[in-house]
């Protein structure tokens, strides 16, 4: 809980003058209606008691103006705290949810294939809510008890101390008792919050996988996997709930019957023994219907407080974990702009133990155009990923222009190159923002003659919309081959000394890759450029071929000068026929 609370007041601290004012009007308020208003009515029954005089006419008439203009100010007070409350928490949600925004995209690539996304956003939506929930509940479940039964008992110790000091004693065991249910219903929120995740997590990949369900008829499976998530679910939520329904009659029984009537019961004691008037009678029965809401109110407060703790824990524990991949304290300069790379004495192992380089060394040098081929696990892709700092090399070094690609921040590093991925995935939105994306400055008709090189533009127009056409979530409004061009457009606006090219034509059919190629020409003048490829006609005319195995460069040289190898590279060629090799 303490944690948690440190993570939500650095958010909040830009604004603590407006939260320190709501604690502060709110108790005004209170302190007004719970405390003082009472004492009026107390001296109106005493008048009452002494019957029609003048005198007690004249108490009770002011006492009737006071109870007036306490409520009147009592209600201008609230007022004035409901309306910074919310401006308080609104501020402070924004800046949650900005913060959360950014934390969570400062993780590696690895990071994201290991948790489900839609895992990750209920994470952070239930982060920023259990914000505002635990405010709720400390203002208004926790400060407005305290602030009553702070004001109730001094107003006892001036009345009738014997009942003040009885009235202190219940209330510190009353809490008491409500902090041992807490603790001991924390961990069940705790399960309760990990499985609504997994669940949520599960839905989420269905739907993104949908095609997949369908064309492989496996809703029932499915289905049958999701019930038996949502059990765990019920039964989780189910145990809490009870749980909860035990604390509330335990606290219905502290209220209802011990202080409740306890209170009156000792009130009354002191009244026939002449100690208290009738209207502290009366007084400690409207002070215990005060306290009987607000307490309850904390018992239900505290609850709400640890649900909301709970919901948020599973937050900070990404906060917590520790970046993969990140920029150096002191980041250099960026120096890159030939785009000379080099590989030297690296090693390379995953997460989980797999070495893929050891001891490897490559240069590309500034200008170059290399072709990476090689069967699955190989280290293609790995090599395209270290490059990108997607993860970190476990050894040696890679290097551009002579400086280290970890000694410069990411995004430095990542704006040098343009990357066209195997899969090519869009944002939902229109068909211009994602070329543009990455490309502030940019002329509408360069983002056009962009998309006519890609072979774009002519599927574009046709759309009834044109460039404002919205592609759906991940472009699946889109053909692939429609969806692969466009990222190459976006490739294209970005000016940027290297290129990788990561089986960018797989998705194309012949005649717009014939298209694109020419248009691929054009854009690797001059650019030191990397090509992933499968289907080895679109390397042909590469400067340099690199084979890989097992991480190892088996062989290096043009097309022509491999083929005449009789090596592997031919035996690709030769098996590949005008088709593939295998990923």
């Amino acid at each position: 809980m303490l944690k948690v609370f440190t993570y939500y007041t650095r958010y909040a601290k830009s604004h603590w003058i407006a939260g320190c004012l709501v604690f502060v009007v709110y108790m005004i308020s209170l302190v007004l209606v719970t405390t003082i208003r009472p004492l009026y009515i107390k001296k109106i029954i005493d008048a009452m008691n002494l019957g029609p005089t003048d005198t007690a006419l004249d108490v009770i008439m002011v006492s009737l103006g006071a109870i007036l203009l306490l409520t009147v100010i009592a209600h201008v007070f609230f007022r004035a705290g409901d309306f910074l409350i919310t401006w308080f928490q609104s501020k402070t949600l924004k800046n949650i949810t900005d913060d959360c925004f950014w934390r969570l995209h400062k993780h590696s690539a690895d990071f994201f294939q290991d948790n489900f996304v839609g895992s990750l956003v209920t994470k952070s939506r239930r982060f920023v809510r259990s914000f505002e929930a635990s405010t709720d509940a400390l203002i208004w479940n926790i400060w407005f008890p305290f602030v009553t039964v702070s004001g109730i008992l001094i107003a006892l110790l001036f009345i009738a101390p014997l009942l003040s000091g009885i009235f202190l004693v219940w209330t510190v065991f009353y809490v008491w008792v409500t902090w041992v249910f807490i603790k001991v219903k924390i961990p069940k929120d705790l399960a309760k919050a990990r499985q609504d995740s997994v669940v949520t997590g599960l839905l989420a990949d269905t739907l993104t996988n949908f095609l997949n369900l369908k064309m492989f008829s496996a809703l029932s499976t499915e289905h049958s996997h999701f019930k038996d998530a949502t059990e765990k679910e019920h039964d989780k939520r189910l145990h809490t709930w009870n749980f909860a329904n035990l604390q509330d009659a335990t606290q219905a029984i502290l209220l209802g019957i011990v202080l409740e009537i306890g209170m009156m019961y000792a009130a009354i004691v002191l009244w026939r023994e002449g100690s208290i008037t009738v209207g502290s009678v009366v007084l400690v029965q409207a002070y215990m219907g005060s306290v009987f809401g607000q307490l309850w109110s904390l018992g239900k407060g505290l609850t709400k407080l640890a649900e909301a703790v709970s919901d948020a824990q599973e937050m900070i524990e990404i906060f917590e974990t520790d970046l993969q991949v990140s920029d150096p304290p002191v980041p250099e300069e960026s120096r890159i702009s030939d785009g000379l790379i080099r590989f030297t004495q690296m090693d390379f192992f995953y997460n989980r133990g797999v070495q893929i380089f050891r001891n490897f060394d490559l240069t590309v040098r500034a200008g170059e155009k290399i072709g990476l081929v090689g069967h699955s696990g190989s280290g293609k892709s790995t090599i395209v990923k270290l490059l990108l700092r997607f993860n970190d090399v476990t050894d040696g070094s890679i290097t551009i222009d002579g400086q280290n690609i970890a000694h410069i921040t990411q995004d430095d590093l990542r704006r040098n190159i343009s990357y066209v991925p195997q899969e090519p995935i869009l944002f939902h939105r229109s068909l211009a923002d994602n070329i543009l994306y990455g490309s502030s400055r940019v002329t509408p008709q360069e983002m056009i003659n962009a998309a006519k090189k890609a072979h774009a533009h002519e599927f574009i127009t046709s759309l009834p919309d044109g460039y404002d056409t919205l592609v759906g979530e991940r472009g699946i409004k889109l053909s692939g081959g429609e969806r692969q061009r466009i990222v190459i457009a976006r490739a294209m606006l970005k000016d940027a000394p290297i290129l990788i090219l990561d089986e960018a034509t797989s998705a194309l059919d012949s005649l717009s890759e014939k298209h694109i190629q020419k248009a691929f020409e054009s854009l690797m003048e001059g650019r030191t450029t990397i090509v992933i490829a499968h289907r080895l006609s679109t390397i042909q005319k590469m400067d340099r071929i690199i084979v890989l195995e097992s991480g190892k460069v088996i062989e290096d040289g043009s097309h022509k000068e491999l083929v005449s190898k009789g090596g592997v590279y031919n035996t690709f060629w030769q098996e590949q026929a005008g088709g593939f090799i295998g990923d």
